[in-house]
């Protein structure tokens, strides 16, 4: 595929905006692959990196290896969910602690006008397509409403963590950092970014990059084969991810975790006029407008060829 370098700078902005989402715990972004026009050739894309691409870089044939593994493209994207990734997640953490209600606004109607643009490329409504739509809801559902576990700074534990939370990023709709959360790994995760700890960095890399080039297999497959049966099951997780991003929460149970930081452990979702405190209702249904058109925006530059 031939490409100018404008094409690539859209690339990484687009790659900027899924590092932001990831960020965010509630947020996927996966959802800003697929909006924005570059989910499938993504996942094509990892599913590409074989033994035998390995085998090439390794022969020396640099050029062949770049080709087979979309080299330009993926260098494109990986710039920007990187530099976003990491300097957002600074930015998220001061949001959710000092303007939570303002910040899931945003992102709840980002989620929402996401539904309408991701439901509208399944070509045929039948039986199976439904009942792919029903699972992936009650699924994220579910997901959205488990406890947080305690910390665990382990070295393999990072490792798994890692290979189950970048599965989550590439799936629109489920969240890799809420993952990182309920498994106790989220705040391990920010630490070690903040103090520059190389070793904890690098086992949870490795932990993602594994679980990235395996899943990625299986969602190539997935769409190949069953493309809109795919497309309801991915509906339905974005669909039931609502939930962890309605703006007003009420604690029900709070949780001590092994340095001694008090944190939420159980919520539930609200009506803003029960929400204790100021509900911020003018300028949170503002920021749900705003993410919702931001959607729309993206959606706009994915369909440009």
């Amino acid at each position: 595929m031939s490409r100018s370098f404008k094409d690539y700078l859209v690339i990484s902005l687009k790659g900027l905006a899924m590092g932001a989402a990831d960020a965010v715990p509630g947020v996927s972004g996966g959802t800003i692959a697929f909006i924005s026009g570059i989910y499938e050739e993504l996942i094509a894309t990892i599913s590409n990196v074989k033994p035998s691409t390995i085998k090439s870089l390794f022969s020396g044939e640099i050029k062949t290896f770049w080709s087979q593994i979309n080299g330009n493209f993926i260098l494109a994207l990986l710039s920007g969910i990187v530099v976003s990734y990491i300097s957002f997640m600074r930015l998220a953490k001061y949001l959710l602690e000092n303007h939570p209600v303002l910040i899931w606004s945003f992102f709840f109607g980002l989620i929402v006008a996401s539904i309408f643009f991701i439901a509208k490329q399944i070509t045929k409504w039948n039986l199976p397509v439904f009942i792919a739509l029903a699972l992936g809801t009650i699924s994220a559902f579910i997901i959205t409403t488990l406890p947080v576990m305690d910390t665990n700074e382990n070295s393999w534990f990072l490792f798994v963590a890692g290979a189950i939370a970048i599965c989550a990023m590439i799936l629109p709709g489920i969240s890799g950092s809420f993952i990182l959360i309920i498994l106790g790994a989220y705040k391990t995760l920010s630490d070690a970014i903040h103090d520059v700890d190389i070793k904890k960095i690098f086992v949870f890399i490795a932990g993602a990059v594994i679980g990235l080039l395996s899943f990625s297999h299986i969602l190539k497959w997935l769409f190949k084969h069953y493309h809109n049966i795919t497309l309801a099951l991915l509906t339905g997780f974005v669909f039931g991810s609502l939930n962890k991003v309605w703006p007003w929460k009420k604690t029900l149970a709070w949780h001590t975790d092994s340095k001694g930081i008090k944190v939420p452990f159980i919520q539930e979702s609200i009506s803003p006029f029960s929400f204790e405190g100021n509900n911020q209702l003018t300028f949170a249904i503002i920021l749900m407008i705003l993410g919702f058109l931001t959607i729309f925006i993206l959606e706009k530059i994915g369909s440009k060829k």
